[in-house]
């Protein structure tokens, strides 16, 4: 097995954790409004205090997402972004200095269309730590091909639950989990709400008490309020759609990065005692 990302992320949560605090973990799309603005985006995240990115990848079907991200992946497709393009993208952020884990997060049709193998050793190569695939259940063929292709080249593969899972599946995905497990934070899509789920501390107790690997907390999340409400249950806080939300704005990099550092700020001042 070969160290990288896996052991690159397993480093983000200790330094969160020795600080007493949970790790900012913001999403954008690759190629949203286009290719050189969503780069200056992600440089703007990094500069806004995010711990690691997850790197959207276009696609046209993303089942798991709501209105806002759909959009801006549709835009992204018709400007010509690609799979390939968040390589790139990924390759290009490591030119320029970024040191943080950067997650890739896309469906599995691009993935397999690509070719697991040949993308995971891609990826390694142009400075990707993991990858988040939704619609990639670990425990059919499929799935777990690709959970070895990514232990082959160090790479963590992150699946989801939701509050929807029985313990069977908490167990399962807990066990094969590498980098994090990500935890879905309302039974549906993405998308910016007014407020967090009543039973979400519990959903993230219920996953707690089966692992001891890092609980990343996702969808639903849009302000620095909520955001410190999560960081103070979860090791890590995800937001997407409210920052995707800013791509058309006028100006998009001073736009996201505002809001960025608002939300870090939010997760990066509750004192855990994880």
């Amino acid at each position: 097995m070969r160290h990288g990302g896996v052991e690159r992320i397993a480093a983000t949560f200790a330094q969160a954790r020795e600080e007493g605090r949970a790790a900012f973990m913001p999403y954008y799309v690759v190629g949203y409004p286009d290719l050189p603005t969503s780069l200056e985006v992600m440089i703007a995240l990094v500069e806004a205090g995010a711990d690691m990115i997850e790197v959207g990848v276009p696609f046209s079907d993303p089942l798991a997402d709501g209105p806002t991200i759909q959009a801006a992946t549709q835009l992204a497709l018709e400007g010509g972004a690609s799979l390939a393009d968040a390589l790139q993208m990924v390759y290009q952020l490591r030119e320029r200095g970024v040191t943080i884990p950067l997650i890739l997060m896309g469906y599995y049709n691009p993935f397999l269309a690509y070719g697991v193998e040949a993308l995971c050793r891609d990826a390694a190569a142009t400075g990707v730590d993991g990858f988040i695939v939704p619609d990639l259940p670990p425990d059919e063929r499929d799935g777990e091909e690709m959970i070895a292709c990514c232990q082959e080249y160090g790479l963590a593969f992150i699946p989801l639950l939701a509050p929807t899972s029985t313990a069977g599946r908490i167990r399962l995905v807990t066990q094969v989990a590498s980098g994090f497990v990500y935890l879905v934070s309302v039974t549906g899509i993405t998308g910016a709400r007014d407020r967090l789920p009543a039973d979400l501390e519990a959903f993230v107790n219920r996953v707690r008490s089966a692992t001891e690997k890092p609980l990343a907390v996702g969808f639903g999340i849009s302000t620095p309020e909520q955001a410190a409400r999560v960081a103070e249950i979860a090791d890590g806080v995800v937001v997407g759609s409210a920052l995707v939300k800013l791509g058309l704005s006028e100006e998009p990099v001073s736009r996201v990065r505002e809001l960025a550092a608002s939300l870090a700020q939010g997760v990066h001042r509750v004192v855990t005692q994880r």
